[in-house]
């Protein structure tokens, strides 16, 4: 690089993010979409949590995800119990010929009562009580489900597991979108829901060093705009 000339003033570029070392640059993606919810056939239970396999579009969708990723040096890959997300890892996972991790603290939040595609059913339809769960930000609204404490414990708990374990690492978590919804509230020290929103097979960036979490990125698709 050209020495600067004698006597000319010091100029500075915009300071660029760098990981801190010692790090962990976790993607949190949301599986792809899952197949249509009908109140006359409910989803199989796993462990009380609804467990539809992923639509055609959810597998496109995966296909996308994997081909989009799998340039990145990702040094591991996990996925919750529910087959959503194994199923949207598959293709990258034979792309970097890597086996997953199960993570069961990022597993989608307990919907209680409404659990088996019930809740799809009563927020398209505008329930008064859904209404009501998203006008207070509590999960809990809902009869039997989980509450916004417990979750934010358990997903909190789970970063920190991922993070531990993988130092200046780049691994990816496949999960739901209020487990990662959860832990973007916590990163960002926003409100519960701010972060619901996220489109199947989106890929949210944090950085994890200690206690000190970094938003990166949110919500980004790329891979599936045509």
């Amino acid at each position: 690089m050209p020495s600067e000339p004698a006597g000319a003033a010091r100029t500075y570029r915009q300071v660029r993010f760098e990981r801190p070392k010692g790090s962990t640059e976790i993607l949190l993606v949301r599986h792809g979409e899952s197949t249509v919810a009908d109140p006359g056939k409910p989803f199989m239970l796993v462990e009380g949590r609804g467990d539809p396999e992923l639509s055609r579009e959810g597998r496109e969708q995966a296909k996308r995800l994997g081909a989009r990723l799998a340039r990145y040096p990702i040094e591991a890959i996990y996925v919750t119990p529910l087959r959503r997300t194994r199923e949207t890892a598959g293709p990258l996972l034979n792309e970097l010929t890597l086996q997953p991790f199960v993570e069961e603290g990022l597993v989608e939040i307990h919907m209680g009562e409404w659990e088996g595609g019930l809740y799809r059913k009563k927020v398209s339809e505008h329930d008064p009580l859904a209404t009501k769960v998203f006008e207070q930000e509590r999960w809990d609204v809902i009869p039997g489900a989980e509450s916004n404490e417990l979750l934010f414990s358990r997903t909190a708990a789970a970063i920190r597991r991922i993070a531990e374990r993988h130092p200046d690492g780049l691994v990816v978590a496949v999960a739901h979108a209020v487990s990662i919804s959860a832990v973007l509230a916590q990163a960002t020290g926003s409100t519960p829901m701010s972060f619901v929103g996220g489109d199947n097979a989106s890929i949210s960036t944090i950085v994890v060093s200690g206690d000190h979490w970094v938003l990166r990125r949110f919500n980004d698709t790329a891979h599936l705009e045509d």
